[in-house]
């Protein structure tokens, strides 16, 4: 009954006019080659090579830091867990650097 309504008429006959209906079937999506770990870690690597350098400073000064801590050097202890901050903040900054890179050369 409430289709015989004169507004529902208009509603199917602009739903008829709009063309035909889209089609059910997704279009495919591209396809890339695999990749895997080592390729992908060379890859990004080449692409920012200042991440992994932050990473291995930051392992570096913490490993340090904490075997500074179980020797008993206090003061040495809490000066490697600042600088790790402090190479932590640099790795961070080359990430986001490397971002803005990536997103700058993607538009042109």
């Amino acid at each position: 009954r409430w289709l015989r309504q004169p507004g529902w008429a208009a509603v199917v006959t602009l739903a008829m006019a709009a063309g035909p209906s889209p089609p059910l079937e997704p279009s495919p999506l591209p396809t890339f080659p695999e990749e895997g770990f080592g390729e992908k870690f060379l890859r990004k690597t080449r692409e920012n090579p200042v991440v992994p350098l932050g990473c291995l400073c930051t392992v570096g000064v913490l490993t340090y830091g904490l075997l500074s801590f179980k020797k008993g050097n206090t003061r040495r202890s809490q000066l490697m867990m600042r600088a790790r901050v402090v190479a932590q903040g640099f790795t961070f900054a080359a990430l986001l650097g490397g971002m803005v890179a990536t997103a700058i050369k993607s538009r042109q």
